[in-house]
Parts: C-alpha cells; sequence; structure tokens
C-alpha cells in the first residue's frame, strides 16, 4: 500500500471511530434522558451513565487526533447525533431489556469493527500506528465490557431481540460504511 493510500485509510479508520463513539455517547444521552424521568430505575442510570463515562472518553481520545492528523469529520456527524439520541430513547421507552438489547447489538458489531482495524494495523511499523492499534485494544476491551454487562441485564430476554439485533447491527454497519467515505 503506497503512503498516500495508507492514509487515506487511516484518516477513515479515524473519522469512523470518532462517528462510532459520537454515536455510542449519543445513544446513552437518549437513555439516561428517559431513565432519568422513571422513578425507581436510579440502578439503570448510574449503569448508563458508566458507560457513557467511557464512550466520551474514546470520544475525546478520536477528537484530538483528528484534530491533530488534521482529519475531517464525517458529513453525516448531525445526522448520527440525532439518530442515536432517538435510538436511545426510543429503545429506553420500550424499557430496560430492550436499552441492554441494543447496547449488545451495537457492541456485538463495534466489536468485529475494532478487530477488523487491529488486523489492519497489526503489520504497520509505524509509531503512531502502533499507538493508535493499542488505543483501539483498550476500546475495544471497554466495549467488549459492555456487551457483556447488557447480556447480564437480561438484553437476550428484551421482545423481540432477534429483530432488533439484526435491525441495529445493519444500522451500525451501514453507518460505519458511510462515515469512513463521507
Amino acid at each position: 500500500m503506497t503512503a498516500l493510500a495508507n492514509a487515506r485509510r487511516l484518516a477513515e479508520m479515524i473519522r469512523v471511530d470518532h462517528a462510532g463513539e459520537h454515536g455510542a455517547v449519543r445513544i446513552y444521552d437518549g437513555q439516561k434522558a428517559v431513565f432519568d424521568k422513571i422513578k425507581g430505575k436510579e440502578e439503570m442510570v448510574e449503569l448508563v451513565a458508566h458507560m457513557a463515562e467511557q464512550e466520551q472518553e474514546h470520544l475525546a481520545y478520536f477528537d484530538a487526533l483528528m484534530s491533530e492528523r488534521d482529519i475531517r469529520p464525517t458529513v453525516l456527524s448531525p445526522f448520527w447525533d440525532m439518530a442515536g439520541f432517538t435510538l436511545g430513547v426510543v429503545t429506553a421507552l420500550m424499557g430496560e431489556k430492550a436499552a441492554m438489547a441494543c447496547t449488545a447489538a451495537v457492541e456485538t458489531e463495534i466489536d468485529a469493527h475494532y478487530a477488523a482495524q487491529l488486523e489492519a494495523l497489526a503489520d504497520s511499523e509505524d509509531k503512531a500506528d502502533k499507538a493508535l492499534a493499542k488505543k483501539i485494544e483498550k476500546f475495544r476491551a471497554d466495549e467488549a465490557a459492555h456487551k457483556d454487562t447488557a447480556l447480564e441485564h437480561g438484553a437476550e430476554d428484551a421482545p423481540g431481540f432477534a429483530t432488533m439485533s439484526r435491525l441495529i447491527r445493519l444500522g451500525c454497519r451501514i453507518a460505519i460504511r458511510a462515515s469512513e467515505k463521507i
């Protein structure tokens, strides 16, 4: 791969990771907005807030990296902002298990996405690429923990789990492809 092609591919990786982390923050914002208003959901609010804090940490890293490497964000950011919040609100209105089903579906897709990125970065001798890979490994572990938490909190017991999971995962794959390029 030429240096220019490699630089483009890295910019796409960082752009899509930034968009994804922003979307995750907005999903949790939507869920918190609903659960904050329901008496007796304090445990769920704390759980969602904890995951949101980790996503915010990931987002801050990609924000800084985009600035450092002069990478533009996806032009779809306003749409992902609205879509993420809406997905969070809708799944929370469906109940705790549906909110957790959303988390499990998103994190399943993100795990595969980060695994592919790590594979693409594996042979790089570039110091910056190695640093990026190390961060992605850490973020991937956080995302796996979110998925495990969601499953522990009944994600698979949500009504229509299989269908909801397939639709959310499809949406994630579409968002990933679009955000890389646009």
